[in-house]
């Protein structure tokens, strides 16, 4: 098959081309910058690859949950760019679950099949999902319903992974006593996830293919994030004279 993938959901973007067997790929910044770099890059990597946007079979993007700003930019650009392929008849687009592509990353690059996968959520938050790997039809079982929830809160089962890039944030706090893997959601896990996703008929057109957004809310308040660093100090939270 021919696809084209990308991820802009956390502070790292990665781009995927495949033609056939091989894949071309690159990886750099992402959050803010990956709004200016992202289409620059997939037409290098097109280019690198031999492929135009008319040979596509389909169009890969990760679609949250995640950064706000990088959901909205990678669903917008598969939008743009399916919409214009093949003379304006378009190519289908596959929207990908970041967490399950991060439990991808962590069976491909730690052999891990019972994988609690988690993505900072900031705001002292962790979006999480359990996905477990089931080998004889080749395809994981993942929740229906993400969690959105401190990173204290997070209780995997006995003998379950956790994946992602969470950790880094959260240390101790979260999930202290189970195995961490440290992997994002790359552009090769949606390119390895693609195939059982498209036979299964998960790819729509141009028009469908929207983020998933698990939080309403993208920042917290002044008042918030005092009453934070007040907990965290142990000071109580702070008042202010009449």
């Amino acid at each position: 098959m021919n696809l084209l993938a990308f991820d802009t959901s956390t502070d790292t973007l990665s781009i995927a081309v495949q033609r056939g067997p091989e894949v071309w790929e690159h990886t750099g910044p992402g959050g803010a910058q990956a709004s200016a770099a992202l289409i620059p890059a997939v037409r290098s990597l097109m280019a690198q690859a031999g492929l135009s946007f008319d040979t596509l079979d389909a169009i890969v993007f990760g679609r949250g949950p995640g950064s706000f700003t990088g959901l909205r930019t990678a669903c917008a650009v598969a939008q743009g760019l399916a919409f214009g392929a093949r003379g304006g008849h378009g190519v289908p687009v596959l929207p990908v679950d970041t967490l399950l592509a991060v439990a991808e990353e962590a069976r491909h690059a730690h052999g891990c099949t019972r994988v609690v996968a988690v993505l900072d959520a900031r705001m002292n938050e962790v979006y999480h999902a359990r996905c477990e790997w089931d080998a004889a039809p080749g395809h994981w079982r993942t929740d229906t319903d993400f969690g959105l929830d401190a990173p204290e809160a997070l209780q995997p089962p006995a003998g379950w992974t956790v994946a992602g890039n969470a950790q880094a944030a959260y240390g101790e706090r979260l999930a202290p006593a189970a195995p961490h893997v440290a992997v994002l959601p790359t552009a090769r896990a949606l390119l390895r996830l693609a195939p059982a996703l498209l036979a299964a008929g998960a790819a729509v057109t141009a028009s469908e293919a929207l983020p998933r957004y698990i939080r309403d809310k993208v920042a917290q308040t002044t008042a918030e994030r005092a009453a934070l660093r007040a907990a965290q100090s142990g000071t109580g939270p702070a008042t202010s004279a009449p």
